[in-house]
């Protein structure tokens, strides 16, 4: 009888053990390669063991690991500025994780209004399939019932309505509301981009009854749609936003930015943070900054992916019984697929392809926004193998029937 796990069992885990990485590859402790396009759910955003980050890593080490925030940390200094340069935002407050940079995004909001003398404004309205983390507060923001199962009463303050529906969050809009949260892309929920349109009617509304428009960019910032940061593309800012994952290249660095304005009631003793902002992190956070910034990096995206959403739309076309859809932004891609998704994940995985599972029986593709033109191509051959696979047994399926 094997021996039990020490580890909590709350992962379904593949039962895959990865030694080395190497850009868009991963190879096992036998020695098998694997093409990555999960990217540890978009987070290594540069691939694999980067040099540039890797040698970051490696000087910083040697020198300083861990301050506390009771010190200056020069590296937060740098990043926030370089953050703010290329942003809507004015300050800069650095996490470990996504979860915390929303943890903050919420609370700057309540305090925003709290210090404009309305204690009452601590409502946010969020959005059906979001997923914002999974602290007690981003549960509850995300408003998925299979997270927030078994953790007792769901944290107040946080009315949901349906996804990219205009009258239901006018509707939702009380005295007590403080804010808007919305990811520009919902990544969990299964790639659904909110509409350039949407957007721009979710900032009018902020504006009219002075709301704070939080984005969750999380997963969908950092360059993984082809523009700096997802909202770009409609042409709005935020008051505040989260990011996380692709800041850190494999690190763990979360960051919440705001404007002035909004970060005004964010005085100190308010909210802190033991860990977030070390060394380590802002050293990384900083050169993968030096790659994504660089001249032609993000044009390189759109053109990476433009490859991959030509690709797949002839796969949509070759396998109409296993793919119904595909969406997504860049990088940050999505195939609906019309029988389970994870018959499609296991398929790609028997081809050394590993991507993610999403909600709306979606899988994503994340690949490492250093992917190239051919890499993108291998990574399609792969699908196609894998789809015609599935395609076929579906056949044979319905001739037994």
């Amino acid at each position: 009888m094997a021996e039990a796990s020490p580890l909590y069992q709350t992962y379904m885990r593949a039962p895959l053990r990865f030694e080395r990485g190497e850009g868009v590859w991963l190879t096992t402790e036998t020695g098998e390669r694997y093409l990555d396009f999960a990217a540890g759910i978009a987070v290594n955003s540069l691939g694999h063991a980067h040099p540039h980050l890797v040698e970051a890593l490696k000087g910083q080490a040697e020198k300083l690991w861990h301050l506390s925030n009771l010190y200056d940390v020069p590296g937060q200094e740098t990043l926030a500025k370089r953050l703010t340069e290329v942003t809507f935002a004015d300050k800069v407050f650095f996490t470990n994780s996504g979860a915390e940079a929303l943890e903050c995004a919420i609370k700057t909001a309540r305090r925003y209004q709290f210090t404009k003398g309305h204690p009452e404004k601590f409502h946010i309205i969020t959005f059906e399939g979001a997923f914002h983390g999974r602290t007690l507060a981003t549960i509850a923001a995300g408003g998925q019932e299979k997270y927030l199962e078994g953790f007792g009463p769901k944290t107040p303050g946080f009315d949901q309505v349906p996804f990219g529906d205009l009258d239901a969050v006018k509707a939702a809009i009380t005295d007590a509301t403080a804010g808007i949260l919305i990811e520009p892309v919902q990544g969990e929920g299964g790639i659904r981009p909110a509409t350039n349109e949407f957007m721009r009617a979710l900032r009018t509304l902020c504006d009219e009854h002075d709301l704070l428009l939080i984005l969750d960019e999380v997963q969908s910032g950092v360059g993984r749609t082809g523009k700096l940061f997802a909202h770009e593309w409609s042409g709005i800012t935020p008051d505040i936003m989260a990011i996380a994952k692709g800041i850190g290249g494999g690190f763990p660095l979360g960051a919440c930015l705001a404007t002035d304005t909004a970060a005004y009631g964010m005085k100190a003793g308010t909210h802190g943070t033991t860990y977030g902002g070390n060394p380590l992190a802002m050293a990384v956070g900083n050169a993968v900054l030096d790659i994504i910034l660089a001249d032609g990096f993000l044009e390189h995206v759109r053109d990476v992916a433009l490859v991959f959403r030509q690709g797949l739309a002839a796969l949509k076309d070759r396998y109409p019984d296993v793919i119904e859809d595909i969406r997504g932004e860049g990088l940050m891609l999505g195939i609906k697929t019309r029988i389970p998704n994870t018959e499609l994940v296991m398929a790609m995985r028997q081809e050394h392809l590993l991507a993610v599972s999403a909600g709306d029986n979606v899988i994503r593709l994340l690949p490492p926004l250093t992917t190239t033109a051919q890499e993108a191509r291998e990574g399609l051959a792969r699908i196609d193998r894998a789809a015609e696979t599935l395609q076929i047994k579906s056949a044979k399926l319905a001739a037994q029937a």
